[in-house]
């Protein structure tokens, strides 16, 4: 029985360390698969992000947290993020990473068969083709009156406006006062005959803008489209950059143009690469239209903006008022084009109303930005 029992033992014994030597072998290779996968993989990145591009939008009508909805030739932008590169590369130097940012910031305005402006509307009441295609997707849609505004003032100073010129500078002035908000609108004042003249830059002061009016006096030449292209390129252009803003031109002028180098097409094209809208005023007292005031439809119908023709004095001040009603009436649409591509050439824009007795004043097109080198 004694020897029976030892043998048991021994049997016993061996299994245990059979299956001891099993799980040790499991463990050593779980070991040194560990190990093998440690050494092969990259070293840990230590990149540290300091700027990024906005994030892609959520939704339909949603805006990105990042977005500057601006319009840099037109109403796209380029955006650059500059990022500081991973440990295992340049461990000294930065790198931009340059991006098109295709986005659209389209403002206009609806009104009905008698021009009464129409409040209220939503998305589902237009139509939009964007190059001939509908958008590829829209961020948001709103009726936008409190975007920051820039207003250019241009009067024109020729000698043929010098019968309405008191009269027209205290409507301008009477304008500028009440349009502006205090630290969030600013204004300039250019006169122009042969030459631009700016009497005063960008500013909130009222005192400072009326005085820019008054230090303008009528006498020479006309050379409209020469200011008109000037002002855009040189005060509305820049202001690509400095995030969503409402540009406008306000004009008084009789529409002739004796003097430019310029042509119409050249001005309307570089107001429309600054996303720049144009409000005319005609300064003509004839009883009848005349080719100056077609040149300022013109001007105003492809900018997104209403031309006003005064038949008397005092109407010219009821002009002012209606462009700032307008402007505070005006509807913002951002939204995605399709196929969508950087390469500086004009994209077209159809904006209808489905109810076809209103009238939609919008841009009718932009320069896409040219892609980054």
């Amino acid at each position: 029985m004694g020897r029976k029992d030892d043998q048991l033992d021994c049997g016993w014994h061996r299994y245990w360390l059979g299956i001891a030597t099993i799980l040790l072998a499991i463990l050593v290779g779980t070991r040194n698969r560990a190990q093998a996968q440690n050494n092969a993989a990259p070293a840990p990145q230590t990149a540290k992000r300091t700027a990024s591009t906005a994030a892609a939008p959520a939704g339909r009508a949603s805006q990105p947290a990042a977005q500057a909805s601006t319009r840099a030739s037109g109403n796209s932008s380029a955006r650059t993020a500059q990022q500081q590169p991973s440990a295992d590369t340049q461990p000294n130097s930065a790198y931009t990473i340059t991006t098109v940012v295709n986005e659209v910031n389209l403002i206009f305005t609806v009104t009905d068969k008698h021009g009464r402006f129409i409040r209220n509307l939503t998305e589902d009441d237009f139509s939009l083709l964007d190059n001939h295609m509908a958008p590829a997707e829209v961020y948001s849609f709103t009726q936008q009156t409190n975007l920051p505004l820039r207003v250019g003032l241009m009067i024109d100073t020729s000698s043929s406006i010098r019968s309405r010129f008191q009269f027209e500078q205290n409507a301008a002035i009477e304008f500028l006062l009440s349009v502006l908000r205090p630290q969030v609108d600013k204004a300039f004042v250019m006169g122009f005959d042969v030459t631009p003249d700016i009497t005063q830059g960008y500013t909130n002061n009222g005192d400072l803008l009326a005085a820019g009016i008054r230090k303008l006096s009528p006498g020479g030449g006309t050379a409209l489209y020469d200011a008109t292209y000037t002002v855009c390129r040189d005060q509305m252009l820049p202001l690509a950059r400095a995030g969503a803003l409402r540009k406008t031109i306000i004009l008084l002028s009789d529409g002739e143009d004796d003097q430019s180098h310029a042509t119409l097409d050249d001005a309307v094209k570089m107001c429309q690469r600054a996303s720049t809208t144009i409000y005319t005023i005609s300064t003509n007292d004839s009883p009848s239209r005349d080719r100056g005031d077609d040149v300022l439809d013109a001007m105003a119908v492809a900018t997104g903006g209403r031309a006003f023709n005064p038949l008397r004095m005092e109407n010219v001040a009821e002009a002012f008022q209606g462009i700032q009603e307008e402007l505070r009436s005006q509807y913002s649409l951002v939204y995605k084009p399709a196929d969508f591509k950087a390469d500086g050439a004009f994209r077209p824009i159809y904006l209808t109303a489905y109810d076809r007795s209103y009238k939609v004043s919008a841009e009718k097109g932009y320069f896409a930005p040219n892609a980054p080198n």
